[in-house]
């Protein structure tokens, strides 16, 4: 007899309904079931898998669950706690580690929550369901937190906090991957617009394993050139460009950023250096020196020596890692010193990405007033260009294929079905923005396809929106990321449902923004006040509801208004407006009560208008509960 994997020391169960348990015995086995004085059976059947189900148990614990059947030893699993269980799924910013949040170093530190425990699924993407995962629940600590999703952490702690209830994280993520991946071939299959999806999953159930051999062999062969190679020789170092002296052949770039997009279009390594004027107060002091993440491997040097570095060699999150270092005092003088930093990057995108808030020197234990910021100009030397590293070799339809269809349902989903939960937080959709139309269709047939396999009465799905990212526009236009936004909102409609707004906290450089505490804390509230009734939290920030024109105006009005709604830092901005010939342009706005009226001097006889239609809006308008408005357009029923 056995448990499914879920079932281990340190988990959390669902409170306040009925509790799945499940595993394996010799056919026709009655099985017994135990925990907290209640007491149900199962029978094994033909396959060997039998079910129990516990009544609704109240918060608390820690309880023991003890697993019977006549013949054999007991099965029993220790420090069982009741609590809220949610499982956080999606790609890479979800998959986002804790220690490589805003001051991730503290709050890596800080970890410490014995009511909390997490559960990290491992990557495994496969061609049909699975039943098990190898892993186990821990008790949230510096250790296990250190790489669980920041999100999902961020998300738990702020439930403990206000429930004051045990609290069961599942982190079941995985960067670069589609939505489709994480939908069964069923839940695909029930929609007529995604049979296309259906046949790709097909192909991945009956791949053939000679061409699945062979990518494993190719890509073998490109990780060890390209990933795998040795770092190459710090010639930098050598010709001095580490110690205080001449700038010479040093050319001008501005940080954070990837060197890509400063027209550097290579692999290999690049060093950054900056001289900073040093008080005569400072000199022979401790100084904390951040310069925030390097993307990929990186040393940093003061004044010609080696005071910290952090490589992909050390961890595989270095590429998003922020660096905090100890410059000793001895290195520090008063007037100029030199700070430069080496760069290495064997593929994708390279350089020093910040954010620009944790770029800084200040003395160790001084306050931010005493702070040098290191954002701005440096000056940059290339030592080694690699040109544009190939991408992996393509992978035919098969287990080594995380972005096919049920590819990762089949092997991170599966297995936790049908685990108790109140619920999923989600956040996924880059790699869904080429084909925003077809999510409109997706996104919902997942979290539908997600309830049915649950079965439970109530399966509460909350999602964060994509956050704002690329160059800020312009002018008025078109954007596939505003139009992904725009799908996610369309599964609103669903009972259930909820969804966070962060498209005032991303980064323009920088597809995975730092900032993960506010995305968890707004999915929490979110949740807070529509699942859990809390009449102090703001669930949402200001959604659109309708639009009335006004001679030359439009009257906006919202959902989620709260207290008022607000614009920060001046006017509201990020509005644009058009007449018949739908050419928009940028509009004035004004908060009137719970609405917003818009209007141009351009456009006399307005019939649409749009908030934040950008890749990386300048949206501006809140609720007083500070909760950003999310981006729309009122012309969506005439495209």
């Amino acid at each position: 007899m056995k448990l499914a994997s879920l079932f281990t020391d340190h988990m959390v169960l669902q409170r306040e309904i009925e509790i799945p348990v499940w595993g394996w015995a010799e056919s026709g086995r009655l099985v017994t079931v135990e925990l907290a004085g209640t007491t149900v059976t199962a029978t094994a059947g033909a396959d060997g898998k039998w079910l129990a189900k516990l009544p609704a148990l109240a918060a608390g614990g820690p309880h023991t669950l003890t697993v019977r059947t006549p013949g054999e030893a007991p099965l029993v699993v220790n420090d069982v706690l009741i609590g809220e269980v949610w499982l956080c799924s999606g790609q890479s910013n979800m998959e986002f580690g804790l220690a490589c949040a805003v001051n991730g170093t503290a709050e890596v530190a800080a970890a410490d929550h014995p009511q909390i425990r997490l559960f990290k699924v491992p990557l495994r993407s496969e061609a049909k369901p699975q039943d098990s995962v190898a892993a186990e629940w821990k008790l949230c600590t510096p250790e296990s937190a250190s790489e669980f999703s920041a999100v999902g952490y961020f998300h738990g702690l702020e439930l403990q906090r206000r429930l004051g209830v045990p609290v069961g994280l599942i982190d079941s993520s995985r960067g670069g991957t589609k939505a489709e991946a994480w939908t069964s071939r069923d839940g695909l299959a029930a929609e007529p617009a995604l049979q296309s999806l259906v046949v790709e999953s097909d192909r991945l159930a009956t791949s053939d394993p000679v061409a699945v051999e062979g990518f494993r062999r190719k890509f073998a062969q490109w990780e060890q050139t390209y990933v795998n190679r040795s770092f190459p020789e710090n010639l930098g170092f050598e010709q001095g460009w580490a110690s205080p002296g001449e700038i010479g052949e040093w050319k001008p770039i501005t940080a954070p950023g990837h060197w890509q997009r400063a027209g550097l279009n290579f692999n290999g390594v690049v060093w950054f250096r900056r001289e900073v004027e040093i008080v005569a107060d400072w000199a022979g002091r401790d100084l904390t020196l951040s310069i925030g993440a390097c993307d990929k491997s990186e040393w940093t040097y003061f004044n010609g020596e080696l005071v910290g570095s952090l490589t992909h060699a050390d961890s595989p999150n270095s590429w998003s890692t922020p660096r905090v270092y100890t410059v000793p005092g001895r290195l520090v003088q008063a007037g100029k010193n030199v700070i430069a930093v080496r760069v290495f990057s064997h593929l994708y995108d390279a350089g020093m990405t910040g954010p620009a808030a944790e770029m800084f020197v200040r003395p160790v234990a001084a306050s931010q007033a005493e702070t040098i910021s290191l954002a701005g100009p440096w000056n940059y030397r290339v030592e080694h260009n690699f040109g544009i590293i190939p991408p992996a070799p393509a992978a035919p339809p098969g287990p080594d294929t995380p972005g096919a269809p049920c590819a990762l349902y089949n092997g991170m989903i599966a297995p936790l079905v049908p685990y108790a939960l109140r619920g999923a937080i989600w956040y996924q959709g880059e790699s869904n923005t080429d084909l925003p139309g077809q999510y409109r269709t997706l996104f919902p047939a997942m979290i539908r396809d997600w309830r049915k396999l649950w079965g439970q009465e109530h399966f509460h799905f909350h999602f964060v929106q994509l956050a704002n990212y690329m160059n800020p526009p312009e002018e008025p236009g078109e954007s596939l990321w505003a139009e992904l936004r725009e799908a996610q909102t369309m599964a609103l409609p669903l009972p259930d449902s909820g969804m966070a707004v962060i498209i005032d906290i991303g980064e323009a450089s920088d597809i995975h923004p730092k900032n993960k505490q506010d995305v968890g804390r707004r999915l929490a509230a979110s949740v807070l006040a529509k699942i859990y009734g809390l009449a102090d939290v703001t669930p949402s920030g200001p959604l659109y509801k309708t639009c009335q024109i006004e001679g030359a105006h439009i009257r906006i009005s919202f959902d989620y208004v709260g207290d008022g709604l607000v614009a920060r830092g001046g006017a509201l901005k990020a509005f644009a407006i058009a007449g018949e010939d739908r050419k928009f342009v940028w509009a004035k706005a004004a908060i009137d009560g719970d609405n917003v009226v818009v209007s141009s001097p351009e456009i006399p006889a307005p019939v649409a208008v749009r908030y934040g239609w950008a890749d990386n809006p300048p949206c501006n308008l809140y609720n007083k509960a500070g909760l950003p408005a999310s981006p729309f357009r009122t012309d969506l029923e005439q495209q």
